[in-house]
């Protein structure tokens, strides 16, 4: 069986651009965004003249495609200041749009580049014992989706869960009965977020949630206490019944911080502080004081 072709999409650029590429084996579609698009392994944006360059600049999908995707911008200027920032965004390359030669081979080298990042990526940014990603991607994450809410400003949220349950496992199961219990921990997070959120191992006692899209912050604190909640119900290992307890810390951008850093330490620095509580409520701190609305959200 013959190898699926790559998958190409191409914006903005002209016929030629598209049939060459066709011609060189990428699976071409072609798009006027990529906002709304399915996932391609390489972008080709067409930005000729210096204000294309710098509309693309502050388009809400460029970040978040260039996680994935090898995104290659053609134009017919040069403005380094201009290109910096577009790299500094995940763009791969930047080329003259009239040379289809070095178009092929930018579009190519740009792949390979992007595989190598996400298999790298793969490699030392998960958590092995949750199959989570670990802290380092999930400031990753956060830092590509700061450079988005600067341009496209929205309510986003940093949880930071400290969960305990683990030594009295241990204690009375054995260490890997408490490894099973950290890893179905992780998975009963993640099956109570959406797609689009990040939940990432922090530590041995710790997870992030980073919330991307909210329609108000107060959202946080409701989503937090599902959680929490999710974690009330006892989990089975060895044959057991176990239970953890945990506190809660919130972070809201921008008004707790504007980098990922910042915002990491005020919901790590809240969840340490606060006692943690198990199957009849849990603690969680905000700036606004303890999130009494959540907690009414119980069900």
């Amino acid at each position: 069986m013959a190898p699926t072709p790559p998958a190409l999409l191409v914006i903005a650029a002209d016929d030629a651009v598209a049939t060459a590429c066709a011609a060189a084996g990428w699976a071409v579609t072609r798009a006027d965004t990529a906002a709304d698009a399915p996932p391609h392994g390489a972008v080709l944006v067409a930005a000729p003249s210096r204000q294309a360059l710098a509309d693309l600049l502050v388009q809400p999908w460029l970040p978040l495609v260039a996680l994935d995707s090898a995104v290659v911008v053609l134009t017919a200027v040069a403005d380094e200041g201009l290109e910096a920032d577009l790299l500094r965004l995940g763009v791969e390359a930047i080329v003259p749009e009239h040379d289809p030669v070095e178009i092929q081979r930018a579009i190519r080298h740009a792949v390979e580049r992007k595989c190598f990042e996400q298999a790298t990526r793969s490699a030392y940014a998960t958590d092995l014992a949750t199959g989570l990603p670990h802290r380092a991607q999930l400031v990753e994450h956060m830092t590509q989706m700061l450079a988005l809410r600067e341009r496209e400003p929205a309510p986003m949220v940093l949880i930071v869960l400290r969960v305990d349950g683990y030594a009295a496992a241990a204690a009375r199961l054995g260490d890997e009965a408490a490894a099973v219990l950290r890893r179905k921990v992780a998975v009963r997070l993640r099956a109570a977020l959406r797609a689009s959120d990040v939940v990432a191992a922090m530590g041995p006692k710790a997870f992030g949630v980073l919330l991307g899209r909210l329609e108000a912050p107060a959202d946080g604190e409701r989503v937090a206490a599902k959680l929490v909640r999710s974690l009330q119900q006892p989990f089975i290992v060895a044959g057991q019944p176990c239970n953890v307890a945990a506190a809660v810390g919130l972070a809201l951008y921008p008004e707790h911080g504007t980098d990922a850093e910042t915002l990491l330490q005020h919901a790590g620095t809240q969840a340490s502080s606060v006692a943690t509580l198990g199957r009849d409520g849990f603690a969680a701190r905000t700036e606004r004081g303890p999130a009494a609305a959540a907690n009414d959200d119980r069900s």
